[in-house]
């Protein structure tokens, strides 16, 4: 028989001819193959991404991570909570598992979508030991915006020169690019501010440089350019200066005002995206605005009779229900533009505009023509009273078919609105007033509200907004008839 080696492979062992190793024949050896082990090669991780919790969400800011390395997950559990464009939720497990690695921590800002931002391991496995992947940056808006050129140096150094040199000049005496200090040592001692050498950025003068030249600083006078000597005909000598006049002491603002002129505040998600959004809506819609006066004593009326009752409603509700009913009476304003047709919509959900530290925002309350007035009002407080924490769900601000946008409350007599795309409509709604009006007994007073219609006029056309505004005002005037109990 011949010479043969034992190859042990992953555990099993294996009689191999000695020749087929090219070991000469009678020559027996043994091989091992390592298993692969997390020791060696490291566990295979279950990759986290940043989650697209809104279609509009482009990248988030990861608040803070509800579980550390080591902490056993489970599916459904909670990972970390992520502000969007529009509130902030929580991103949740999808596996048993292991937290191993957090490769974005908290209080990260801009956050792509998509972004691997953490690591888990399976349960049993060692999660020090996780394979941690080469590519682990976190993509951020910027990455997506291609390189600018190199500029040229010299290009460069000229523009620069160029802008110092301008804003030199614009900083002239009495000028309103010198801020309040420097401007006040300016003219108390009739400085020109040509003739002090700026140190502040892009050749901006600084109250610094001002004292510097009251104090008799060499470095703070700007020298003139001296002319090359050419050669000119003798000259008489001139009589000597007259005495230079006596120097009074310059004067020192009591209180001056802070260099600083600005202080940036950053954007936050859901700041860039209401503005993209108003910015598409101004650009892309046409808008058409429509008003009318209705008369709200009617409303006021049933409104105080309903406390008396233990019942607390607002006139936004009542806004809200006579919207809901002119929305099922002129369905053709429950709609919505496609490239390719108006959208009748069969649902009457209603957005409704709250105010925030961080922007407006605009909860639904669905299905609003079958809703009672407490129950809109009891609905409108509770989603209110989330979106200003940034508890909504996604569900519950997205969507909507017609929005509402209440200024009256803060004096606001009357105001136009930006509509809310894909929604065709966004009605602005002012303060109440007071009118006199002569009668043939003296006269009389009522109270009015104005309302406007902000309406995308590729949908609503001025014909079918005036037909809207009449039904709505209908309803609003005349409470009882219009069932907005």
């Amino acid at each position: 028989m011949a010479s043969s080696v034992l190859w042990r492979t992953l555990g099993r062992t294996k009689l191999l001819p000695s020749h087929s190793l090219g070991r000469p024949a009678g020559h027996t050896e043994w091989y091992r193959n390592f298993w692969g082990t997390s020791r060696v090669f490291g566990v295979a991780p279950i990759k986290l991404h940043m989650p697209a919790l809104s279609p509009t969400m482009e990248d988030g800011t990861i608040i803070s991570w509800l579980k550390q390395e080591g902490d056993p997950v489970a599916a459904g559990d909670a990972l970390c909570e992520i502000e969007t464009d529009k509130a902030t939720l929580t991103m949740d497990a999808d596996d048993d598992g292991v937290m191993a690695k957090i490769l974005v921590p908290g209080n990260t800002k801009n956050v792509r979508i998509n972004a691997l931002i953490a690591l888990m391991v399976p349960e049993g496995e060692d999660y020090t030991q996780v394979d941690i992947p080469t590519e682990t940056g976190t993509p951020s808006a910027a990455a997506d915006t291609p390189a600018k050129a190199p500029v040229p140096a010299a290009t460069e150094a000229a523009s620069s020169s160029e802008f110092t040199s301008m804003r030199h000049v614009a900083g002239g005496k009495g000028h309103v690019d010198l801020s309040p200090a420097v401007r006040y040592l300016v003219d108390s001692n009739s400085l020109d501010p040509a003739a002090i050498v700026p140190s502040g950025p892009h050749g901006r003068l600084l109250k610094g440089d001002v004292l510097k030249f009251l104090a008799g600083d060499p470095s703070a006078k700007r020298q003139e350019a001296v002319p090359a000597a050419t050669p000119s005909p003798p000259t008489p000598v001139a009589a000597p200066p007259p005495p230079p006049p006596p120097v009074s002491h310059p004067v020192v603002p009591p209180a001056a005002a802070e260099e600083d002129e600005f202080v940036d505040i950053p954007h936050t998600s859901m700041r860039r995206t209401i503005a993209k959004r108003l910015t598409q809506s101004k650009t892309t819609v046409p808008h058409a605005y429509s008003s009318i006066d209705c008369e709200m004593d009617s409303v006021l009326r049933l409104r105080k009779k309903l406390q008396g009752s233990g019942v607390k409603v607002s006139v936004n509700d009542f806004i809200i229900k006579a919207v809901g009913q002119a929305l099922k009476s002129v369905p053709e304003v429950n709609a919505q533009w496609t490239g390719e047709a108006v959208q009748l919509l069969s649902n009457v959900d209603i957005s409704v505009a709250v105010a925030t530290d961080k922007g407006l925002i605009t909860p639904i309350v669905t299905d609003v023509p079958s809703r009672g007035l407490q129950n809109i009002s009891e609905t409108v407080k509770e989603l209110a009273g989330r979106a200003r924490i940034g508890k909504l769900m996604p569900e519950e601000y997205q969507g909507g078919t017609f929005s509402v946008s209440n200024l009256g409350m803060f004096g606001i007599s009357q105001f136009s609105a930006i509509i809310n795309p894909p929604q065709a409509c966004i009605m602005a709604i002012g303060g109440s007033r007071v009118l006199v009006e002569p009668a043939e007994d003296g006269h009389t007073t009522k109270t009015v509200m104005t309302v406007t219609l902000c309406s995308d006029s590729r949908v609503v056309d001025d014909a079918l907004a005036s037909t809207f505004l009449e039904d709505f005002k209908e309803n609003l005037e005349n409470p009882y008839k219009a069932a907005l109990l």
